[in-house]
């Protein structure tokens, strides 16, 4: 019947827009930390639809207070069961270092150490000298995405039955691929394929 048909798309609307109200976790139990860059499209790496995930992006895909905040929130709260995090090939946050940034700064007419790191909360503050490594700037993708999983599993606020996974997006083939694996190292190769001549 029509009427049948109607409460249910009211009651499905009611349900998306009062999710939180009501307790409803996102459709897939997920919470995405990525990088801010325009050139990882989350949704189409990881095949997931408005409502599935709690999307989280920040420069470089890094555990940050604020992720970390975040992260709390929908595991300890929100139903959510799994952690992804992407990073990705020729990040920016991989462009230069933390004393380039620094000196940008000073040279833009900004002292680093005398801003606040969060206006809502100034008493929040860094030492001295400290900017540089709060940015937090990397060299290897890799392995800044092995220690951004491992920043979360260790984190108390993050309940141990959370399944967090890392992934690197690689921007040159529009592919998702673990850490440390690339497949054009293994294609084709002699280990690969067994040994012998």
């Amino acid at each position: 019947m029509l009427q049948q048909q109607i409460d249910l798309e009211l009651r499905e609307r009611e349900d998306w827009a009062l999710r939180r109200q009501k307790g409803i976790p996102n459709n897939r139990r997920l919470w995405v930390l990525a990088c801010m860059d325009e050139r990882l499209p989350v949704e189409q790496a990881l095949g997931i639809r408005p409502g599935d995930a709690h999307v989280f992006r920040n420069a470089g895909g890094l555990v940050t207070d604020d992720a970390i905040r975040s992260a709390m929130l929908t595991t300890q709260f929100f139903g959510t069961k799994e952690i992804i995090v992407i990073n990705h090939t020729e990040c920016g946050m991989m462009s230069a270092t933390a004393d380039d940034l620094v000196a940008g700064l000073k040279a833009k007419g900004i002292d680093p150490d005398k801003v606040a790191i969060d206006p809502a909360c100034p008493h929040l503050s860094l030492k001295k000298g400290r900017f540089g490594e709060w940015i937090r700037l990397f060299r290897d993708v890799d392995e800044a995405c092995e220690e951004q999983v491992r920043l979360l599993r260790e984190s108390p606020l993050i309940p141990d039955d959370v399944v967090i996974t890392g992934y690197i997006w690689e921007v040159e083939n529009n592919r998702l691929r673990r850490p440390h694996e690339r497949l054009g190292e293994k294609v084709n190769t002699r280990k690969q394929m067994g040994g012998g001549s």
